[in-house]
């Protein structure tokens, strides 16, 4: 017998073998009482089901978040064990390594030929030094009180990192522009050295000790008050934030105001193309990147004789499979015109570093790439950090973390020889303050601090709870102050490792080059 004869004939209602409708309303069936659904809905990520367990992920996610209260208050609880005042504190080590040979063992994994140019231009100033003395302060630092509570730190904080950058949007936003040393670590490191940097760069322009003193307090005052503004948002709301350029703007004054729309104009104006005008010359119908030795060098092989186009050749394998297949659609229109060895900044001198010129639809359609060796962060030494399989992965995470807009082509791989390197456009829309004596205006340099104060809040916001580190800052000034006794103290201490490499280099210790330029 089938099926479908087996099933019992339904009653038909004679309403509806007439076709007439009925007012009498069906009393649907009542389910048994186990199967009728209990008046409190079944939690199906709760522990109950299945009487299983939950797995870390699914707990963590589903796990009780303290309130913003909460953590604020858990923030100040910290300042018992630290107490505000003692991050005012800073005398050099009894025991404390000198300088000039952290220096030196620095110079021992770069290239020997390049060595003696970082050298010239630490040379240049204290500022200069400290740009270039990552590695010195951070041993320094690793002595400091901490509160405990860690961030993505940057590694090199200072004024001179700062600059407006362009989104993908093609906006300019203003935020931190060097991430070669980031790792997590405590947030004070990062606000300390920016701060004593404002000092150091203060003097530098002629500032006085009261001018040097509001521009070590900005910085902090405006960490302080803009870490407190991100606690109250939504965490959504603080990734997507930015310092665009209508905030940068509506922060300063008018007279600052001016030499910050100068800024952003001529970032506007740098671009790849300007960046074709300004390093490359026609020779036989083609761009070819202009030599400036030692600084710029076409070079034919590697310092470890590999031929160049077979070095380009492993990198860009290595840097592809770091993109998303989106980018790499993008990167695969280019072709690569030329290749040469770059110097850059000050601390990077000597790391290996190239830059690539790539052509497009057309010669009018240029892209430069920046290839730059990434090494152990100079606070590897001093955290509990994972570890990773990639320095160039490491800058180039730690980036997206930090930054708010991060280059569409960032990427990174492992070169010819095996050092791991990162990737990024050489020049798309940036600019930042040249700290000039006799024309950075140095009345203008606490306006300048506030604004970095709050990209550092910002960039520590994205990385951490901003909710306990603002419990942690407090409302009051006391923590303004003492950071910028510790910036006075650590310029003094700048002062006086600029001289020991003065010492060193007349004593015939380093060898000096006599070069002028800088990136």
């Amino acid at each position: 017998m089938s099926h479908a004869k087996s099933r019992s004939k339904k009653a038909v209602p004679a309403a509806s073998r007439t076709g007439k409708r009925t007012s009498r309303k069906r009393t649907p069936a009542r389910a048994p009482a186990a199967q009728r659904p209990s008046h409190r809905p079944v939690d199906v990520l709760s522990s109950e089901v299945g009487g299983a367990g939950l797995g870390e992920v699914i707990a963590h996610f589903t796990s009780k978040v303290p309130s913003v209260e909460e953590r604020m208050a858990q923030g100040k609880a910290l300042r018992k064990k630290t107490p505000h005042a003692r991050h005012a504190e800073y005398r050099p080590a009894r025991d404390r390594e000198d300088p000039v040979d952290i220096l030196e063992a620095q110079a021992t994994t770069r290239l020997k030929d390049l060595v003696p140019v970082r050298y010239a231009r630490m040379l240049a100033s204290p500022f200069a030094f400290l740009r270039g003395s990552a590695a010195v302060m951070a041993a320094d630092l690793a002595r400091t009180p901490t509160s405990g509570l860690v961030v993505q730190a940057c590694g090199d904080m200072h004024v001179a990192n700062f600059g407006v950058f362009a989104t993908a949007e093609r906006n300019l936003v203003f935020g931190i522009n060097d991430f070669d040393e980031t790792l997590p670590g405590p947030w004070e490191w990062d606000l300390k050295r920016l701060a004593a940097s404002a000092v150091v760069a203060g003097r530098f322009l002629g500032a006085d000790r009261a001018l040097c003193e509001d521009a070590a307090q900005a910085v902090v005052r405006s960490y302080r008050k803009r870490m407190r503004e991100y606690a109250e948002m939504g965490h959504l709301a603080v990734w997507y934030s930015r310092i665009d350029e209508r905030a940068v703007l509506d922060a300063l004054s008018p007279e600052a105001r001016i030499g910050a729309e100068r800024i952003m104009n001529k970032a506007r104006q740098r671009n790849h193309l300007q960046v074709l005008e300004k390093m490359t010359e026609i020779v036989d119908d083609a761009h070819r990147i202009v030599e400036q030795a030692p600084l710029v060098v076409r070079a034919t092989v590697t310092e470890d004789g590999h031929p160049v186009g077979q070095a380009v050749d492993t990198a860009f394998q290595d840097y592809l499979g770091s993109l998303g297949e989106e980018r790499k659609l993008l990167l695969r229109r280019y072709r690569i015109a030329d290749v040469a060895r770059k110097v850059v900044g000050v601390g990077s001198v000597g790391t290996r570093c190239w830059i690539v010129l790539m052509t497009g639809n057309g010669e009018d359609d240029p892209l430069f790439l920046q290839y730059k060796e990434a090494q152990p962060s100079v606070l590897a030494p001093y955290v509990r950090a994972p570890g990773w399989s990639n320095q160039g992965q490491r800058v180039v995470v730690g980036q997206r973390i930090i930054q708010g807009a991060p280059d569409i082509l960032l990427g990174w791989g492992r070169s010819i020889r095996g050092s791991d390197f990162y990737v990024r456009q050489l020049r798309d829309m940036k600019g930042g303050v040249d700290f000039e004596p006799g024309v950075t205006k140095a009345r203008n340099l606490p306006e300048y601090a506030k604004l970095c104060g709050w990209a550092l809040a910002l960039a520590h916001a994205k990385s951490s709870d901003p909710a306990v580190l603002a419990g942690y800052l407090g409302k009051k000034e006391e923590l303004d102050e003492a950071i910028a006794k510790f910036a006075r103290s650590y310029a003094d201490q700048t002062e006086r490792d600029h001289h020991a490499l003065e010492k060193a280099a007349k004593a015939k210790r380093i060898a000096v080059a006599q070069v002028e330029g800088e990136d």
